[in-house]
């Protein structure tokens, strides 16, 4: 029996044919890779407090472009000539933003702002056949956040820093404001737990450019290398927390629910935010500290290590508990030790610092290998509640709205 059906004639209920991530959509994902990437040169070079609110600002416009053609592409058929097209225009505009990275504080405020609306009116434009979608997130980024991006961009960096993060605020606060609306949305539930992922991906890929790029530029002795075994083991124990014992979860998760949009809002759009910024401040960590293994590290780059490292794990915790209502007992404890050692580790050199935090996540993952080993041994029932942590809490839709919502 199919699920609800949206105004565009989609399904995504039980029985629906599983929907795949088109080419489009993996090419249109290579933009995000630089725009990363730029985003973590903006951290590197300014990682005080100041400097990750700055970055922060920054980053939440182009993940949020990039969520808003995921959710569009996941509730429409996006493989035709029309929607191709657009996906890429939005990735072009999202290959301005990233250019705008760098300079975003200084001249180039105007173009983040300029590709930030172009990328938002192009995603209403591909649904304006949709009834009420300026009533909506795609509304408010063409109306509200896109106007005071670029307005900001003309402004001098303390009010201009203000306004964004207003715009960020408007962004993000988008999918709570017209839940109601969004209840009528019919999502594939296959489809968004694989594109967020894949977003996780690129992300981690920033950490392995963060300790090659910087590794190839060093003396390569043997330290160096020592460095480089410990930092790849971080970004390799980050992987495996998601992606063999979170990913599949998340996925039966958003399967199950019967209000997906609450899953998805909460577990991806905000849950996923936070994984990624964890990632980045890891990454440029690795810059930090793989640079000279030797030398001991200041305050900043520790907390971007520990502190997003610490970060990334916490997430699973929100993640767990908006799923099945179940607490990430290991995880959090995890976290709570990595931030409870950063302290410590600025007198200590560079190398310990990486091989101290590379050995507490191969425990962390050695535990929950463990105890996923033992629930496994009680039957399928036990090794799904161990991944897991509980049955999912089913949690109502709100009233029927009109059909055609604007999702996001």
């Amino acid at each position: 029996m199919s699920g609800p059906v949206d105004d565009m004639g989609i399904a995504a209920g039980e029985g629906a044919e599983e929907k795949r991530v088109t080419w489009a959509e993996l090419y249109f994902d290579l933009v995000f890779v630089f725009a990363v990437t730029q985003v973590s040169g903006l951290l590197h070079h300014h990682h005080d407090w100041a400097g990750v609110a700055r970055a922060l600002v920054v980053f939440v416009p182009v993940y949020w472009c990039w969520v808003g053609t995921t959710v569009q592409a996941n509730i429409r058929d996006v493989d035709n000539p029309r929607d191709r097209l657009g996906i890429l225009t939005v990735g072009l505009a999202g290959l301005f933003m990233a250019l705008a990275v760098p300079g975003a504080y200084e001249g180039r405020g105007v173009l983040l702002g300029a590709g930030y609306w172009l990328a938002r009116v192009v995603l209403l434009v591909l649904l304006i056949r949709v009834p009420g979608v300026w009533r909506g997130p795609y509304g408010v980024g063409v109306l509200v956040s896109g106007p005071l991006l670029v307005t900001g961009g003309l402004l001098p960096e303390g009010p201009r820093l203000v306004l964004w993060a207003l715009a960020a605020l408007c962004d993000l606060s988008g999918p709570v404001l017209f839940r109601n609306r969004l209840a009528n949305v019919a999502y594939h539930p296959a489809h968004m737990p694989e594109r967020f992922a894949l977003f996780l991906l690129v992300a981690l890929g920033e950490s392995i450019v963060g300790i090659g790029a910087t590794a190839a530029a060093a003396r390569v002795d043997a330290a160096e290398l020592a460095a480089v075994a410990a930092a790849f083991t971080i970004s390799c124990g980050l992987w495996w927390q998601y992606f063999v014992y979170a990913a599949d979860a998340m996925r039966h998760a958003v399967t199950v629910a019967d209000s997906r949009r609450d899953v998805i809002r909460r577990v991806f759009q905000y849950g996923h935010l936070s994984l990624v910024a964890g990632v980045i401040a890891v990454a440029v960590g690795f810059g930090e500290t793989v640079a000279d293994p030797r030398q001991t590290l200041g305050a900043g780059s520790v907390a971007l290590l520990y502190g997003g490292c610490g970060l990334y794990l916490l997430t699973f915790g929100y993640t767990r508990w908006m799923m099945f209502r179940a607490m990430s007992t290991t995880r959090i404890v995890a976290a709570v030790v990595v931030l409870g050692l950063a302290p410590a580790m600025v007198a200590l050199p560079a190398i310990v610092v990486l091989g101290v935090l590379a050995v507490l996540l191969v425990a962390l993952n050695v535990v929950e290998h463990v105890r996923v080993g033992r629930a496994a041994t009680a039957g399928p029932a036990g090794a799904d509640r161990a991944m897991v942590g509980a049955k999912p809490t089913r949690v109502p839709e709100s009233a029927p709205v009109a059909p055609g919502s604007s999702a996001e």
